[in-house]
Parts: C-alpha cells; structure tokens; sequence
C-alpha cells in the first residue's frame, strides 16, 4: 500500500520481467512475475527456441502484459534490467532494428489502455524474472 499526504491509500501492481539467450542468438526463454504489494500473485516462464536475448527480454515483457491485461490490471508499475526495451518503451531510444518492430508495436497496443510507468532496474532488483527466464530455457 501507499500512502499520501491526503491519506488516499491504494494497491499497486509491478510486473517485472526478463528474458536470456545463451548464444545470442541461442536457446532462448523468458519470464514474469506480477506482485501485488510487493507479494508474488502470477508467475510464468516460456522456452522461445533459437533468438536473440532483446527478442527474449521483449517476449518476457509481453508474457507479462498480457496476463496484466487478462487480469484487468490497468495501473501497472513495469521493471525490468534492459535498458533497451525499458528505453524504447518510454520513447527515450528509437526502434531501429526491424525485427524487434512487431514485438515493440504489440507491446505498445497491451498497454493502450492502462496506465503504465516503465522503470530500469539493475539486474540485482531482478533476480525473480531472471530465474524464470533461465526455467524456461529447460
């Protein structure tokens, strides 16, 4: 819970996600986890196959995204260790490269209608998400 100064007290949603490549490109996963109040509420993890690792951390936000949607969680705090889809996200770093185009727009179209603060943490605040991205390469 938070609190203000006008004592208006609320839940708030973080979703943190993550993805591996051993290789890059290699055998790939990723994984999220949503915490409500700092508890663990949905976890999951996927095998991607032969791609990059920003394909992964990508395919790990949107593994994320969609069961926020599902959920009907609209107000979501996102955090994750790249800086890259964390940057692109908020519009600080352009999509350049083709292929991560398609996995940007469909992130961009889950997260249309809710209100979502995307925040760049070190790798250390992640280890949670990293572990399901590495279950899922198993």
């Amino acid at each position: 819970m938070i609190e203000y100064k006008d004592k208006f007290i609320f839940n708030f949603m973080e979703l943190y996600f993550d993805g591996c490549s051993k290789g890059n490109p290699g055998q790939s996963g990723c994984g999220a986890i949503i915490k409500l109040n700092n508890e663990p509420i949905w976890s999951s993890s996927e095998y991607l196959s032969i791609t990059t690792n920003n394909v992964a951390e990508y395919k790990g936000l949107i593994l994320g995204l969609k069961q926020c949607s599902k959920l009907k969680y609209l107000k979501i705090i996102v955090k994750g260790d790249s800086s890259l889809v964390i940057y692109q996200m908020t519009g600080k770093y352009k999509v350049k490269a083709p292929h991560l185009i398609p996995l940007y727009n469909e992130a961009k179209e889950l997260i249309k209608d809710m209100d979502v603060t995307f925040l760049y943490i070190p790798r250390e605040e992640n280890k949670e998400a990293d572990y399901l991205a590495n279950m899922g390469l198993k």
